[in-house]
């Protein structure tokens, strides 16, 4: 981990490991990239930093400024750590989706948080863009990040997550999964891709209701997946193969990486795996593919890993999705 002139904790290197429990596919080399390690939980350390640093060097922010962003949840803890070690201000904007965890642990870095409820449209992120736009107005000299069309939230992923995974896996990589909202990891990913020729194929991991690649809009409990509106960064962004993942499937896909792997993540992981899972029949025998584990679970340990909340919220008892693991795990 480094540390910059200031003493301030950056982003660092997370470890790149082999799964070999997460599927009985013993011909793919499957790894994981362990970003819920970062000092801030998720890998929104990373873009964080990077938007942050930028309007420091811009001369737009000093200490004792102001960031605004509307955010679901990990930007906004990355946000508030970066911004307490800095000496700024940071007001997040936040929906009723928003992680109940993630916003008591904004609140703990010292953060303030502004709750946008319900809007008529039931656009949730439209309604955060306005609120951020009426903050800006009413605090003169406050700066948001926008980590939607910022293009320094891609820079983060070009210059640190695509470069890290490959020299872990010594340059040989056939596929990539990453979870979609604002884009600008994959676009991150994405342009270091095709700066440097390689034949990596990037697979985009959305949420059923998202709007991301030409998605139709649709109502979405859990934060930190897809989007209402299409972000400026999508624009860009072209990925080999895009997967529209429901929400009981990402339960499903944190529970099995859970309990085959022992990592505990948030739903966007879970989307992940589900869509691995069902990509998997026509992967070619020998390939080499890698996901990123976004985020902690331990957030998510009232939603995605409650059985009550599951079943209220979703529909469908997750003990029978259990059971099915633990039988297959035991015939392997």
């Amino acid at each position: 981990m480094n540390m910059d002139s200031v003493g301030t904790l950056e982003p660092f290197n997370s470890p790149t490991v082999r799964l070999e429990r997460l599927f009985d596919a013993p011909e793919i080399q499957v790894f994981a990239k362990l970003d819920s390690l970062q000092l801030s939980g998720s890998t929104k350390e990373r873009t964080a930093g990077s938007l942050v640093n930028a309007f420091i060097s811009s001369g737009q922010l000093k200490a004792g400024g102001m960031v605004i962003e509307s955010t679901s949840g990990n930007l906004g803890i990355a946000l508030a750590r970066q911004c307490v070690v800095r000496g700024i201000k940071f007001v997040a904007v936040v929906d009723e989706n928003a992680n109940k965890s993630a916003v008591d642990i904004m609140r703990a870095y010292g953060a303030h948080v502004e709750l946008v409820l319900d809007p008529a449209d039931g656009n949730k992120l439209a309604a955060r863009r306005r609120k951020v736009q009426q903050l800006l107005a009413e605090n003169p000299g406050a700066v948001t990040t926008n980590q939607y069309g910022s293009p320094h939230n891609p820079a983060a992923h070009f210059s640190s997550t695509m470069p890290e995974i490959m020299e872990a896996l010594d340059g040989r990589l056939d596929m990539l999964f990453v979870a979609t909202s604002t884009t600008g990891t994959i676009l991150g990913c994405q342009n270091y891709v095709r700066d440097h020729g390689l034949a990596t194929k990037l697979i985009a991991v959305d949420a059923m209701g998202s709007v991301l690649f030409g998605g139709e809009s649709g109502n979405r409990r859990l934060p930190g997946l897809g989007a209402g509106i299409v972000p400026e960064l999508s624009l860009q962004a072209e990925p080999d193969r895009v997967f529209r993942i429901p929400e009981i499937d990402m339960v499903h896909g944190c529970r099995k990486l859970a309990r085959s792997e022992g990592i505990l993540a948030g739903a966007s992981t879970g989307a992940i795996v589900a869509a691995m899972g069902q990509m998997l029949p026509e992967i070619p025998s020998g390939s080499r593919i890698a996901f990123l584990v976004h985020d902690s679970g331990v957030p998510y340990l009232h939603s995605v890993y409650n059985e009550e909340w599951v079943r209220e919220n979703l529909g469908e008892e997750p003990e029978a999705f259990g059971d099915a693991l633990l039988e297959d795990q035991a015939a392997q």
